[in-house]
């Protein structure tokens, strides 16, 4: 078997309601982005990935500084790939949908989902709401009652006030209001912010103590991104100095950055992604390290309906991920705005678990409707083997 055609499309899609997400203080987002692409093969059988839309830059990526090196290999060497896929994130941009496709194909040749190729270890997992905005303290509770009526049982927190003292007056608020019947993450987005008008900044690490320790007294299960990303001997005193486990890692590049990270102690819980980072394959090896250094590897997912698939595979196939991820915040950022690629959105059960398909490779089926209708550019490499 071998690759014989890529395609790669950037499509847009309307959101139902504006978007103000934390990392990105001060815009306002209409509508979401996707790069996506196709893998196919000269038998037939073609694999799907996705990952952030960033313009010409996410085509020119696979068109430039991928196809050329890659058509005509054998999609099950994932290996050999990979090291191509490294060299085109550092000289362009998100290459690692790639990999994702590349699992696709494999899974659908064996008749198999991806995460059972890789050992299986649960078929359904714990989900929690992943929200995006810093809404007043009343439209908070409101979102948190829709979503728990709908079955989630979990929610992250995003915490980016002016001061930190509103930042904390906000976990007590929800915690009073909700009690145990609901498990809180918090995520300070401190590590990275997209660029935005409104003064970006990070906390200093009392500021990043001060909250660690409050939300400990709160019961928050994790605190998310409190530092800057390479503030790595501020991370690693940080998470020695309080109990509650401290989580980031999801724009790291390189196996070489995760290794940092799990040798310094900066972080307990390891929150890659595969849409951003390395990809699915690789980033068991990410996982593997953390296990082996007794940390939580829970994949960070904030990108799309393909992406969330990829992760998803990832996370099932791993003993030390208890949570999965599921970004959604309406109004603005809603199920169907996030999976419009998709036939069948992903959905969290009334349990509060996510489960996962058993169709082969990543177990999507695509809206090529809502695709054909939303694509802005489209590629296609013009050699066929």
């Amino acid at each position: 078997m071998k690759i014989n055609q890529i395609e790669c499309s950037l499509i847009e899609y309307p959101l139902p309601a504006p978007l103000r997400p934390a990392w990105a203080p001060g815009r306002v987002f209409n509508t979401t982005n996707c790069t996506l692409l196709r893998v196919h093969t000269d038998e037939g059988v073609s694999g799907v990935g996705a990952g952030p839309e960033v313009g010409m830059l996410g085509i020119n990526t696979f068109a430039d500084l991928v196809a050329p090196y890659i058509l005509g290999k054998d999609p099950f060497m994932v290996e050999q790939i990979s090291p191509y896929l490294r060299v085109a994130a550092r000289d362009g941009s998100y290459p690692w949908a790639f990999e994702m496709a590349l699992w696709d194909i494999i899974g659908k040749v064996t008749n198999q989902p991806v995460y059972r190729l890789w050992g299986g270890f649960q078929n359904r997992m714990p989900a929690y709401a992943s929200l995006a905005e810093v809404p007043s303290f009343e439209e908070q509770v409101e979102r948190i009652h829709l979503l728990h009526s709908s079955g989630m049982r979990a929610f992250k927190l995003r915490l980016r006030r002016p001061s930190i003292k509103e930042d904390i007056a906000l976990v007590e608020h929800v915690r009073s209001v909700f009690g145990d019947q609901i498990d809180l993450m918090v995520d300070a987005n401190q590590a990275h912010v997209m660029p935005s008008p409104k003064p970006i900044g990070a906390w200093t690490y009392f500021e990043a103590l001060t909250v660690a320790r409050a939300m400990q007294d709160l019961n928050v299960l994790w605190v998310e991104e409190p530092l800057p990303r390479y503030n790595y001997h501020q991370l690693a005193q940080l998470a020695e100095a309080v109990d509650i486990p401290i989580a980031g890692g999801e724009l790291n590049i390189g196996l070489h950055e995760y290794k940092m990270l799990v040798d310094m102690n900066c972080y307990d819980i390891i929150q890659a992604d595969a849409a951003f980072s390395e990809g699915i394959f690789q980033l068991r090896k990410v996982a593997a390290l953390a296990e082996m250094s007794f940390k939580k590897f829970i994949p960070h997912t904030w990108s799309n309906g393909i992406g969330l698939a990829a992760n998803l595979q990832l996370a099932a196939s791993l003993p030390n991920c208890p949570w999965f991820e599921f970004p959604v915040d309406p109004p603005g950022w809603t199920v169907a705005a996030r999976d419009f690629m998709l036939k069948k959105p992903f959905q969290v059960d009334e349990d509060g678990t996510i489960s996962l398909s058993e169709a082969p490779g990543l177990g999507l089926d695509l809206d090529e409707l809502a695709i054909q209708r939303h694509t802005k550019q489209h590629w296609i490499s013009n050699r066929v083997l």
